[in-house]
């Protein structure tokens, strides 16, 4: 059984999700887990519940103001804002479970972003068919398709909350020891045309790291800025830095967050240009029509790729180079002479050594070399073992000078 004292907090709107809440919490009790009922409704006054709106709302910047807000978008944002805050404050707190649609599943998913990695969040929601990655963020949210609209009980709703009742039980009553590992932990960035790299690297680490490897997608980016802001991690490896850019022509602007929790939590970095030949798609359809054009690779049947050029890539070398300027951490730069992904290699489709040429040259022009802040050529191509190792031999170097 689970510690009695941890509670499965049920939360939402009782004004209008009254009956649901109720439901999933009594489910919740009769498996045996403390429960704690919290109302999030702006404009609910319901009192049989375990914490009121009302003391929810004075945990937020306006207080007990956000109840009586006309616009319902300032209403919902308040009121996250306040959530966040006062699900900070429980001690009690062993998992959550919410339930909505979109307005309940902007205001709960916001709070349970607060909340540390491995508490158990489940959302059951109507947005989860569509994109969820707006309420995921780089969190550890379970998000369950709520199939019906969260409107009353109904044969498929019960069934649909009966499972999100029991899938928080099995969480909160088997959960394993604290994640955090003995090892210093480090953050590797990672594409299905970098694996290779990734791979052997974190093979040759793992002994004395707790390795953490995350795809190179804006979802996995998320992940690795909260955790370099939390102060989890020793290191990055990032050697798939292809989600840095945004497209516009000429990619003359790109993420302005990307480094910016590795330059404030003076990280330690070893990066590279993994997958830089590439822009991201979705099916074909999806392709801008003054793209059509351009060369594309399909990687599967959800994502193309679209080759980036000489002058796209040059763009991307000075601001990569801008911001490793920015670190006052040690850095290294490597850069693979002989390619940046698999498939820009000899004989392969998207092989442009004269574009890969551009981002290198732009790169080393930018960055002020200092002697924590170099940019080093590796004649190998990034997927090489040669190129793994010397990936891992300039990074045990700066954390070893560190220690």
């Amino acid at each position: 059984m689970p510690n009695v004292m941890r509670r499965a907090y049920v939360v939402g709107t009782c004004d209008t999700k009254g009956e649901e809440l109720r439901y999933v919490r009594d489910l919740l009790a009769e498996a045996g887990l403390p429960t704690c009922l919290v109302d999030v409704g702006t404009r609910s006054r319901a009192r049989d519940v375990d914490v009121t709106s009302a003391e929810v709302a004075a945990f937020g910047p306006q207080g007990a103001a956000v109840l009586d807000f006309d616009d319902r978008g300032r209403a919902v944002t308040g009121m996250s804002e306040a959530l966040a805050a006062f699900l900070l404050t429980r001690k009690d707190l062993g998992g959550i479970v919410g339930l909505g649609g979109s307005g309940n599943t902007t205001l709960v998913t916001h709070a349970m972003r607060a909340l540390p990695l491995g508490v158990p969040k489940l959302m059951v929601s109507t947005v989860c068919a569509g994109n969820i990655a707006p309420y995921v963020g780089g969190s550890d949210i379970a998000m369950l398709y709520a199939v019906t609209d969260v409107a009353g009980l109904n044969s498929i709703s019960r069934v649909i909350l009966a499972n999100a009742a029991h899938a928080l039980y099995g969480m909160m009553a088997r959960p394993l020891p604290a994640a955090r590992a003995s090892k210093p932990a480090v953050a590797l960035t990672m594409f299905g045309v970098t694996t290779p790299c990734v791979t052997a690297i974190r093979k040759d680490l793992e002994a004395d790291f707790d390795c953490l490897v995350f795809h190179a997608t804006a979802q996995g980016r998320k992940a690795v800025e909260k955790l370099a802001g939390s102060e989890w991690l020793a290191g990055q490896l990032e050697i798939t830095t292809t989600q840095l850019a945004v497209f516009t022509p000429g990619f003359e602007r790109q993420n302005p967050d990307y480094f910016e929790p590795a330059i404030c939590a003076r990280l330690p970095l070893v990066g590279s240009v993994g997958a830089q030949d590439m822009l991201n798609f979705g099916p074909p359809e999806t392709i801008p029509a003054h793209l059509k054009h351009r060369l594309f690779y399909r990687h599967n049947a959800f994502a193309t790729l679209m080759r980036t050029n000489r002058d796209e890539n040059a763009a991307i070398g000075r601001w990569l180079g801008e911001q490793l300027n920015r670190f006052e951490s040690p850095v290294r730069m490597l850069l693979p002479e002989r390619g940046v992904s698999a498939i820009d290699a000899e004989g392969q489709p998207f092989f442009d050594p004269e574009a890969d040429a551009a981002l290198f040259e732009n790169l080393e022009r930018t960055v002020k070399a200092t002697k924590d802040r170099r940019v080093l050529r590796v004649p190998h191509h990034l997927n090489a073992p040669e190129f793994a190792r010397a990936a891992v031999e300039e990074f045990l170097s700066i954390v070893s000078a560190r220690s």
